[in-house]
């Protein structure tokens, strides 16, 4: 990428920036973050903040970048080398708060946003929702108290198109509030791309402890749970459970579908944590342990997965987690499981994971 120096007119035309930054004239017609190929492959993007100093943090994919001063301007900039095919949340730290970027209309909760470069996937079906939007929620709810899992929670259900088979999406918080998850699954179904579905939205209130290989979670799903929301009113197929999650959630996903074969025969898993032992946290490098973990230990045992389907895809960007991937998709497979195997253009990223999620989902269902 071409130097930016303080004496240039319109630094930033590269980009389709014009007029001398930090100008009113300039503010006005800004718009960021903008990507040009650069040298070697790849992109370059600008990123644009106005105000004082600042920071840029991604999500899972690079250390924070210092923004830099134009001049004596409120006009701060960054241009981040970025690899090809590359779909990314990040937010601007300043002080001691976080902010979405209010020159990017794609956000993700109040203080994040969304960056993709220009050859990234579209992402059909979901909606571009601003930093300032409110998500739709679904209209049932109930509560899920005591019995195996300490506390109380609220689980949120939606029948997308008039529902049917049961979604359970693990971190359904995430996919209610950062992620416009209802109104994703609502276009899709419209589209014929999937049949009709019963979302439920299962929150989680301590990850490690909940989706690390332990039996609890999937016995109370069982036993409380599916019963809760076969009493909600919404019309639901609970003998056709696709169970969704991402990272730790992806980890107990299969973990179910290995332990609880009656309860869990499809699955639609991204970036799952197969790094995981019960050790793992305990270590100085939790990913550097034995490849699969837990999980590929299980497998090894060789477990008959005949009427399991499960597709599993992982962020092209995330390096580590691939080959603790890579080997648990090929036990699964040979352990008699129907497997689809893909990779997102993300790193380790919820933004990354939203079209797998629909398609695997779709997929899961046959």
């Amino acid at each position: 990428m071409p130097p930016v120096t303080a004496d240039t007119e319109n630094a930033f035309a590269e980009y389709g920036l014009s007029g001398r930054p930090g100008t009113d004239a300039f503010w006005a017609a800004a718009s960021a973050p903008a990507s040009v190929p650069a040298q070697g492959g790849g992109w370059a993007t600008l990123f644009l903040w106005r105000g004082s100093a600042a920071s840029i943090e991604f999500e899972s994919w690079s250390d924070p970048v210092p923004l830099r001063r134009w001049a004596d301007t409120d006009c701060w900039y960054a241009e981040v080398r970025m690899p090809a095919r590359l779909r990314v949340t990040y937010r601007f730290l300043a002080g001691d708060a976080a902010y979405a970027d209010p020159l990017n209309p794609a956000g993700a909760g109040g203080d994040r946003s969304i960056a993709a470069t220009p050859d990234a996937p579209a992402q059909p079906h979901w909606p571009v929702v601003g930093p300032s939007d409110v998500l739709p929620l679904p209209r049932t709810r109930v509560r899920w108290a005591g019995g195996r899992l300490a506390g109380r929670r609220t689980v949120r259900i939606h029948p997308a198109g008039g529902g049917g088979p049961v979604v359970l999406l693990l971190d359904g918080d995430d996919w209610l509030h950062l992620h416009p998850a209802m109104s994703a699954f609502d276009s899709a179904v419209a589209a014929g791309e999937m049949p009709p579905v019963t979302l439920v939205f299962l929150p989680a209130k301590d990850r490690a402890a909940e989706f690390t290989c332990r039996p609890e979670l999937w016995e109370a799903v069982h036993d409380e749970l599916l019963p809760l929301v076969a009493e909600s009113g919404v019309s639901a197929d609970l003998d056709r459970l696709v169970v969704a999650g991402q990272s730790l959630g992806g980890l107990s996903a299969l973990y179910a579908a290995l332990e609880f074969p009656g309860l869990v025969s499809r699955v639609a898993c991204q970036s799952g944590s197969f790094w995981w032992t019960p050790d793992a946290m305990d270590r100085a490098d939790p990913l550097g342990g034995p490849v699969g973990g837990s999980i590929a230990a299980r497998l090894r045992e060789r477990p008959e997965l005949p009427g399991l389907r499960v597709a599993f895809d992982v962020g092209e960007h995330e390096t580590r987690m691939l080959p603790h991937c890579e080997l648990t998709e090929s036990l699964t497979e040979q352990a008699g499981a129907t497997v689809r195997v893909s990779r997102s253009a993300s790193g380790h990223d919820r933004a990354g994971w939203r079209h797998a999620l629909l398609r695997d989902v779709a997929w899961a269902l046959g």
